[in-house]
């Protein structure tokens, strides 16, 4: 027989790197528990062949990557790493753009919350997350809305303009709202919030509200239990303070400019010690891919997952052998 006939075997486990980060993110945590969650979604599976393992996993990848639907299909379709941390062989067929859809629907926003608690528990057990020190803040989550048409819409129908009171009325997403913020960011959309520990920099409570509601108002969706936290001048106030310490945290806000107890020295120290983690917004998308509240709070405790896996590898990497061991 010739060379040129000969069939060469090659298993996707060759095909990857041994030291790849895909591997690693898988090692972080204990997924066994969060399938077992996904298990109790197994009725009325109309994708049953790819087990609610497999596409959990994909979905995690699509937000490690940045992907949408259909970039995740093709992604998977070409990459050899993507298909072995999904849990596909070299030859599988993989789930098209629609199978995520509908897995996103069966999951739902309850059970994607019930996930990210019980991480947020494994990352509390091994001491990554203890609440002494937090830092809260929210940011701006753009919609691909286009509002030059709505306008015009309500203008014909005697509204003076498009604003928060109508804008559910006309814009193909009824959830978005104008948001503001520091007087001079103006958004239509969302609003992240969320609280970091800065023993780790990792997030441990986040959520999604209307681009309108005060930042001071959306505490009571990620306020740490314990500790002090460490806001900026959104969140200062008695009553904020007094919110913050029903939660059983105290509350560390920068004053405003009015204030006649304002301690400009005070201020740049509590600034300085959130400087490092506002950076970790800048690296959470800001732009909305789907449409409805419920449908871009899923998304953002997909992502926040995805961006704790990532941080939580990095940690391990930092920490010398003998404690990774």
């Amino acid at each position: 027989m010739s060379s040129s006939n000969q069939i060469e075997l090659v298993s996707l486990e060759e095909l990857v790197a041994k030291d790849h980060a895909y591997r690693k993110f898988l090692l972080v945590l204990n997924f066994d528990v969060i399938y077992d969650i996904l298990r109790q979604k197994k009725k009325n599976n109309p994708n049953e062949g790819y087990g609610v393992e497999r596409l959990f996993r994909c979905l995690l990848l699509q937000h490690l990557e940045d992907l949408s639907d259909r970039e995740l299909e093709r992604y998977l379709q070409e990459n050899n790493a993507a298909k072995l941390f999904a849990g596909f062989s070299l030859a599988e067929k993989v789930p098209d753009h629609t199978v995520f859809t509908q897995f996103r629907t069966r999951i739902g926003i309850e059970t994607i919350v019930e996930i990210f608690e019980n991480i947020r528990q494994q990352l509390k057990q091994r001491g990554l997350m203890n609440e002494v020190f937090s830092f809260i803040d929210a940011s701006h989550l753009i919609s691909k809305a286009d509002l030059w048409k709505e306008r015009d819409d309500a203008i014909r129908k005697k509204h003076e303009t498009l604003n928060n009171e109508n804008v559910s009325a006309f814009a193909s997403d009824p959830d978005i709202r104008f948001g503001t913020k520091g007087g001079n960011k103006h958004w239509i959309g969302y609003k992240r919030h969320a609280s970091v520990d800065c023993q780790s920099g990792l997030i441990n409570k986040c959520d999604i509200s209307l681009a309108n509601l005060p930042d001071s108002k959306g505490l009571d969706l990620i306020c740490p239990n314990s500790g002090a936290s460490y806001a900026d001048k959104a969140y200062y106030g008695e009553k904020v303070a007094q919110e913050a310490a029903r939660h059983g945290t105290e509350l560390k806000a920068i004053k405003q400019n009015p204030d006649k107890n304002k301690n400009y020295e005070l201020d740049r120290y509590i600034s300085g010690l959130r400087a490092p983690y506002e950076r970790i917004f800048s690296k959470l998308p800001h732009r909305t891919r789907f449409r409805g509240l419920i449908k871009n709070r899923f998304i953002n405790f997909l992502q926040t997952i995805a961006f704790n896996i990532k941080r939580l590898r990095a940690l391990m990497l930092a920490m010398p052998s003998s404690s990774t061991s």
